[in-house]
């Protein structure tokens, strides 16, 4: 490791900074302030006469973007996480010992602290005269070219720590990710509710319909799940007396990745009794009117090439009425088993003859209704049998009163008003069993236990979770889950397989 050439150059000045007395990986070391407080402190110079002011200091630290070698003195550009900045030395500013060294050995990458005092260039750049320049860390592998950067897509992603260092941008997408989160916490806090945390590895692969990843508990001796969405837990918490809360972490799902998925992924999903999903429907649309206002975007706001319009109502239109507007579907197919199949096949799309009525809608819903969904759009009414911890309708049972939100074709939350009737959720789970045994390998499995909660007696209540990653993609125009998360799964390289697994 560290072997090639450039490696190896960079490890002896190194050893240079070491033979001098000096540590090429100090601790102890204090900045005073960022180098956007610095321009923002100092930026009255730009009125004052001499463009300089010798008697304030500042104490800033960056990783160096560029150096320039001019004789007897160097300019080089310094960023940290809130800006980039230019500091200016010399043999009269920190003395020719130092600056013979540093002169030497310092190099693009590496992280320097640095006291100064503000000045502007003749050339009328906002600088920093430096009379004292440390180095703080010494960087061994080189960064990629300046003006290229890195550029491989599967390399960003591999190595975010290097995309962050080399793209200011992408921090700033990940800023905005963790303020979307704050908002969202503070946002639900501020509505009354509980902020709870619940188990990642289950004993039943349930909460959603989804392939889990098993694990294996060695000093229990079982198969443990990790979650594919923590509603259970949370239903258990309203059943024991709690009446608002949500949990902001992560769920796992064993399926494929693309532009949408990735196996771990990150949610919130709230629960709140004595409400109906109108109400959720309803808060949904106050929390993106907030997100927006926060953010400072616009009420219409582009992604993907498409114009989004907050400045409305969001469209509610039941999963029927939308297969016959945007899918331009009729009632005679929309309601006939082998209609929607023959459907389906003449229009090139795959679908399981053994799937009852409600999951083959769910296919003509999946390949004619959804990309259409452009601007917020709530899709209510399920059918019951996709539905599997919803509430019927009173007035029609084979509808439960849920909703979806879809935005640009994607779907970004779901919820519904919960079924706390016991005797019927564990009929469904026995339907979900199966729909298992007949081929979907994502249907719920039996949870006893969670069954039992409920005889205990679960208030109404009303629960929904919304997709955070997906979130983050339409709030940042970004297409790929994978810009949205710090460190998304990849396919190993080759290197990194093991001997006879490729």
């Amino acid at each position: 490791m560290f072997d090639n050439i450039l490696e190896q150059q960079r490890i002896d000045k190194s050893n240079e900074f070491k033979k001098a007395g000096i540590n090429p990986y100090p601790h102890f070391l204090k900045k005073e302030m960022s180098l956007s407080d610095f321009k923002t402190k100092f930026s009255y110079i730009f009125e004052s006469e001499a463009k300089r002011d010798e008697n304030s200091f500042g104490i800033v630290a960056g990783r160096l973007k560029l150096l320039r070698i001019a004789g007897k003195s160097i300019f080089a550009n310094i960023e940290d996480e809130s800006a980039n900045l230019q500091i200016y030395f010399s043999k009269d500013s920190i003395g020719e010992e130092q600056f013979n060294l540093l002169k030497k050995n310092l190099e693009v990458g590496d992280i320097v602290l640095t006291t100064g005092f503000p000045f502007v260039t003749k050339t009328g750049e906002f600088s920093l005269h430096a009379n004292e320049v440390k180095l703080a860390t010494k960087s061994i592998v080189p960064l990629p070219e300046k003006y290229h950067g890195l550029t491989d897509i599967e390399q960003r992603y591999r190595k975010r720590y290097v995309d962050l260092i080399m793209n200011s941008e992408v921090r700033k997408d990940f800023l905005i990710r963790s303020k979307v989160v704050s908002l969202i916490r503070r946002f639900f806090e501020d509505k009354g509710f509980l902020e709870v945390e619940t188990p990642m590895m289950h004993p039943i692969a349930g909460g959603a319909n989804a392939k889990p990843f098993i694990t294996f508990h060695n000093s229990l001796g079982v198969e443990r799940f990790l979650r594919i969405a923590p509603e259970l837990y949370l239903k258990r918490l309203i059943v024991g007396g709690f009446e608002a809360v949500f949990e902001i972490n992560r769920c796992f799902r064993n399926e494929g990745m693309d532009l949408t998925h990735n196996p771990e992924f990150t949610t919130i999903e709230f629960y709140w009794a004595y409400h109906n999903y109108k109400d959720l429907m309803d808060l949904t649309e106050e929390l993106f009117a907030l997100l927006l206002d926060k953010l400072n975007l616009e009420k219409i706001i582009e992604f993907d090439g498409n114009k989004i319009d907050f400045s409305k109502p969001f469209e509610r239109i039941s999963y029927k009425e939308a297969l016959k507007k945007y899918g331009e579907l009729s009632d005679e197919i929309i309601e006939n088993k082998e209609k929607i199949l023959t459907k389906l096949k003449l229009d090139g799309f795959e679908a399981n003859e053994k799937l009852d009525l409600g999951h083959l809608q769910a296919e003509l819903f999946d390949n004619y209704v959804e990309s259409k969904l452009i601007n917020p759009t709530f899709i209510t009414d399920f059918p019951i049998s996709i539905s599997p911890l919803s509430r019927r309708s009173d007035e029609n049972p084979n509808i439960a009163e849920r909703f979806e939100l879809f935005i640009c074709g994607r779907e970004l939350a779901n919820g519904f008003n919960e079924l706390n009737d016991p005797l019927d959720q564990y009929e469904r789970f026995l339907k979900q069993i199966e729909a298992k045994n007949a081929g979907d390998e994502e249907a719920c499995e039996m949870d006893e236990d969670f069954v039992n909660a409920l005889g205990y007696g679960m208030p109404p209540t009303a629960g929904q979770g919304i997709g955070i990653d997906r979130l983050v993609m339409l709030l940042t125009n970004k297409k790929s889950i994978r810009d949205v998360i710090l460190f998304p799964a990849m396919r190993p390289l080759k290197s990194e397989l093991k001997e006879g697994k490729e």
